[in-house]
């Protein structure tokens, strides 16, 4: 029995002027997969991401969930269906993080609602979940870049989507965040959750992707297996830049910037021969 794709985009063509930022982009994502889209800045990731949401519409082709046209499906139905979580999010309001997670509700409700005690229990079990729950009655912007981000996610959760589109999640959230929230990703794809996250750093496809499409110029560059597509030659491709790949353990991959190969880039001379600032005299 043919897997049926639960997003596909098919010969999707957008530009924000004349200049194409993607050309005919294909891909399937499948329920429970974890996708990763790498790529340099400018290379269309967020747009894809856009598309894949219904907040862009492609000059061509077309975006499907579960088959049907993502244009010609209402907002709250799409809403709950796939939760958004954006690169950058700025809000004037003080809302209480708590507010913020519940709105995720809101695609569940009429247009005059109020939230109901199942609702609050949902967000504060997903505030717990992402362990922000000392957040709850803080202000949304008082809180740090990180724990925005997380407020988000949270709110993603809340929303009990199926799909999740995420542009660079990991963005602002210190080393420790980071690994809960792949922690999270895995776990939920576990649970039936589909993923697909764009990030600036290959070592997270490495260690949770199912799938790496790595893009550049509006084009796939390469899709597939993430321990076959992350490799030495196409981060240099990229990038240009030379990072080494490397097992660890036999079973950990990690990545190695070139010009660290020597050890670390403050401890070479400098290009005039002295000593760089920060070396040991």
């Amino acid at each position: 029995m043919e897997l049926i794709p639960r997003i596909r985009v098919e010969n999707v063509l957008f530009g924000y002027t004349e200049k194409p930022v993607l050309k005919e982009v294909s891909l399937d994502i499948f329920p429970g997969e974890i996708v990763i889209l790498l790529g340099p800045n400018g290379s269309g990731k967020s747009t894809l991401l856009k598309s894949m949401v219904g907040l862009l519409r492609p000059k061509e082709g077309t975006v499907s969930l579960n088959g049907k046209n993502v244009a010609h499906i209402g907002s709250k139905a799409l809403a709950r269906e796939i939760a958004y979580v954006p690169q950058i999010h700025k809000n004037s309001f003080p809302y209480q993080v708590i507010d913020v997670v519940l709105m995720g509700r809101i695609p569940h409700k009429p247009f005059f609602f109020r939230y109901t005690r199942e609702d609050i229990r949902i967000a504060e079990k997903v505030l717990q979940r992402l362990s922000i729950e000392h957040l709850a009655a803080r202000s949304y912007t008082d809180i740090s870049g990180g724990e925005r981000q997380l407020t988000l996610i949270a709110r993603a959760l809340t929303q009990e989507a199926r799909t999740f589109i995420m542009d660079e999640p990991a963005t602002g959230l210190d080393y420790g965040n980071q690994l809960r929230l792949l922690e999270q990703i895995v776990a939920l794809s576990k649970e039936g959750y589909t993923f697909v996250t764009s990030t600036h750093a290959p070592e997270h496809a490495l260690w949770i992707a199912d799938r790496v499409i790595m893009i550049k110029g509006g084009s796939i560059l390469a899709d597939g297996d993430a321990d076959e597509v992350v490799n030495s030659r196409n981060l240099d491709r990229l990038y240009k830049t030379k990072v080494d790949v490397v097992n660890v353990n036999d079973s950990f991959r990690v990545c190695i910037p070139g010009a660290l190969q020597g050890g670390p880039l403050k401890n070479e001379p400098g290009v005039d021969g002295r000593e760089a600032v920060g070396s040991n005299q």
